[in-house]
């Protein structure tokens, strides 16, 4: 690729051009000056269209649309606000709860933050400094995403080639344990300000639980018949959609019949994004193993990384910045298949791998100068972006100790998957 071209690509990329066309461009001019038939992006593509877990991204996306667009957050947080606001840093960890749990299945941070940010916010700021309102609500937005059944997770599985049902046990201690952490600070900080407890009242906490009951078994349903043997992670995904649309149409009728082509436009269009990077990101790749780049990335970082803990290390700081730079859906597409040779390389388990990169990533979203969280709490709140940048650092500081955890102890990440294969 001629510098030219080169640096009329970066150009294009600081204007903020589409991420797909950049990718795509830089595949093409890379199999021209190579000499390769174009064809090999078409092999790619159709390489995709086989993959038998495709079929769940659109259909989790839909599920998790439509639960955000029904009356689930509000129930979400009565619930958890009954079983867990006794506990010091009761209301912190009601947040932290409801917002993890909706973010497993919306799997996009921003709608989450829009959809329970807007009703716990004026919660918070009654008992809070409105730095920490801010900073618990833009962190707490991206915390359901080691949970299953994770849109993220399940494009790693899909672009690493590592089984999603592993992935989904592998996520979770890890996840418990970033929302412990944060859960501590919270009960840190209300200690400090004095602020008063919620009552528990067994018969509010039963009420409550009664109400969401049907969202509060989606979870247990799925890794049940999953784990079970009784479906598959695609049939599971099928079977979530049919249940939800039965929940709020008819249980709860929280949506009427005629909004369903709305949200499935709106679902469809993030699926579609999605998609089509992942399309053409693997046509790149494709160029980038004909070349041998990771190849000759892996000679380089052996002469000069003979640690597996260093390496790690390394990975953790990359991963931070691309994190910050790129939405998770095109960071997983773009770098898993570059570093997943060379964690391999290194004795590292490509499930074990999931959980660091998405860890990462999901830290990624807080991390200023433009991690994206900030951005959309900054136009939520309408609050300036350099009080969000302030207000997240402590979170971000506890988030890269449970990140420590996470990278150097594996067995968080890999004992659940270990016992119940």
């Amino acid at each position: 690729m001629t510098g030219l071209k080169l640096l009329g690509l970066m150009l294009y990329a600081l204007l903020g051009g589409p991420l797909f066309v950049l990718i795509g461009t830089a595949a093409i001019f890379g199999f021209l000056s190579s000499g390769v038939d174009l064809t090999a992006i078409i092999i790619e593509l159709n390489r995709l269209t086989n993959s038998p877990t495709l079929i769940t991204i659109p259909l989790f996306t839909f599920a998790g649309y439509l639960l955000a667009e029904s009356q689930a957050p509000q129930r979400l947080i009565k619930l958890a606000e009954a079983w867990f606001g006794w506990i010091p840093g009761g209301l912190p960890i009601v947040v932290l709860v409801a917002c993890a749990f909706f973010t497993t299945f919306t799997g996009a941070s921003g709608v989450t933050i829009v959809a329970l940010g807007g009703l716990m916010f004026p919660i918070l700021i009654k008992n809070y400094s409105e730095r920490f309102s801010l900073g618990l609500i833009t962190s707490s937005g991206s915390l359901g995403l080691l949970f299953p059944p994770s849109l993220p997770l399940i494009l790693y599985g899909i672009v690493a080639e590592a089984p999603i049902d592993r992935l989904f046990l592998a996520g979770i201690i890890p996840g418990v344990i970033l929302i412990l952490i944060l859960s501590g600070y919270g009960a840190f900080k209300s200690s400090r300000l004095k602020v008063p407890k919620t009552p528990f009242r067994l018969k509010t906490a039963l009420v409550s639980l009664w109400k969401t009951k049907w969202e509060a078994l989606l979870p247990f349903m799925l890794l049940t018949a999953i784990y079970t043997g009784f479906v598959t992670v695609a049939e599971a995904a099928t079977l979530t959609v049919v249940y939800v649309l039965f929940i709020e149409l008819i249980v709860y009728r929280d949506i009427k019949p005629s909004q369903i082509s709305g949200i499935v436009k709106e679902s469809m269009l993030l699926v579609g994004a999605i998609l089509i990077i992942l399309g053409i990101a693997l046509g790149f790749t494709n160029f980038l193993v004909d070349q041998e780049v990771p190849m000759k990335t892996l000679e380089f970082i052996q002469e000069h990384i003979q640690s597996k803990l260093v390496f790690l290390l390394a990975i953790n700081a990359f991963l931070l910045i691309v994190g910050c730079l790129m939405d998770i859906f095109s960071a997983i597409i773009v770098v898993v298949p570059l570093i997943t040779p060379l964690a391999a390389a290194f004795g590292v388990d490509p499930i074990h791998l999931g959980i660091i990169v998405l860890t990462n990533l999901e830290i990624g979203y807080l991390t200023p100068p433009v991690g994206i969280n900030l951005f959309i709490s900054s136009l939520k709140f309408e609050q300036p972006i350099t009080k969000l940048y302030r207000s997240v650092l402590p979170f971000i500081a506890l988030l890269m100790v449970a990140l420590l955890l996470i990278t150097y102890f594996p067995d968080l990440s890999l004992w659940l998957p270990r016992i119940l294969r």
